[in-house]
């Protein structure tokens, strides 16, 4: 069988459910899964589709040929239609190892549906971790002098891979907009506090200076604007007076692994939807 994943939005307008699913049908697919939603203040529409075909008969070029003549144009519909397959996904890291120890972990158990070409660094200090899970590591130092050469390596190497989106675990370094335009909504990152909160170096330390009883994490997609991406993914743990600073780094620790691998699994899945600067995330 062959599987398909369909994301479509437009402006709400009655039938367009029926037309699509129709049109599945008449061209013999089968919908395993279908969800929905409406923005009422936008008024736009948000679908996603998982649909089978038979192997032997199905073409995806044909189908998006037809699909974009017969509903497309009619319903001006913004659509995309993603071939099931393992996506390339490259790490960036800087020192932090909680979250890169994470993921290579739920990598290798075969819990992520991806492909990891090569782990990258402005830092050597994680390269034995990529020498044991066995991933190519690449070094690439930067500096203010430098950051731009430093870029345009990075783009041969993401290019020269194939690769399909790009993760920031813990890399400590702000991302310029060549890279942005190169991957919209495609470079996912992780931030140690519910955005925008405790914004700094020493967010646990802002926080334990404020008494806080909940700490976050966020995951989103990167813009121009920093921290200021459409968010993917939140959590909270709940915390105390009697926690202590390293309590609550612990806990941060904690979060930040959960949340980023919640949100590589949304992403991989094509369960995220993006529009103006929010998120449409689907179950």
């Amino acid at each position: 069988m062959s599987k398909i994943t369909l994301l479509i939005h437009c402006k709400d307008q009655p039938n367009i459910i029926a037309s699509v699913t129709n049109f599945i049908a008449n061209n013999k697919g089968n919908i395993v899964y279908i969800d929905q939603h409406v923005d009422r203040e936008q008024n736009i529409f948000f679908m996603r589709l998982e649909c089978e075909f038979d192997s032997i008969s199905f073409s995806i070029e044909n189908f998006k040929n037809k699909f974009s003549t017969t509903l497309a144009d009619t319903f001006e519909l913004k659509w995309k239609i993603y071939a099931e397959k393992k996506p390339k996904m490259a790490l960036f890291v800087s020192k932090y190892d909680h979250c890169l120890y994470d993921i290579l972990g739920r990598y290798n158990s075969g819990e992520l549906f991806l492909e990891i070409p090569f782990i990258l660094s402005n830092h050597l200090d994680l390269k034995p971790i990529a020498d044991s899970f066995e991933i190519p590591f690449y070094h690439i130092p930067i500096s203010r002098n430098t950051k731009a050469e430093a870029e345009k390596e990075q783009l041969k190497l993401l290019e020269s891979h194939g690769i399909d989106f790009i993760v920031l675990a813990r890399y400590m370094q702000i991302v310029s907009g060549t890279l942005i335009d190169k991957y919209p909504n495609k470079i996912i990152n992780i931030h140690h506090s519910f955005l925008p909160a405790f914004v700094g170096a020493k967010p646990y330390h802002s926080a334990f200076k404020r008494g806080v009883k909940i700490i976050g994490s966020t995951s989103h997609y990167i813009t121009e604007e920093l921290d200021a991406g459409p968010i993917i993914e939140q959590d909270i743990a709940h915390v105390s007076h009697t926690h202590s600073i390293k309590d609550l780094i612990a806990k941060g620790r904690d979060l930040e692994k959960i949340v980023l691998s919640n949100a590589i699994k949304l992403h991989v899945n094509r369960k995220v939807m993006v529009y103006n600067n929010k998120t449409v995330i689907f179950s």
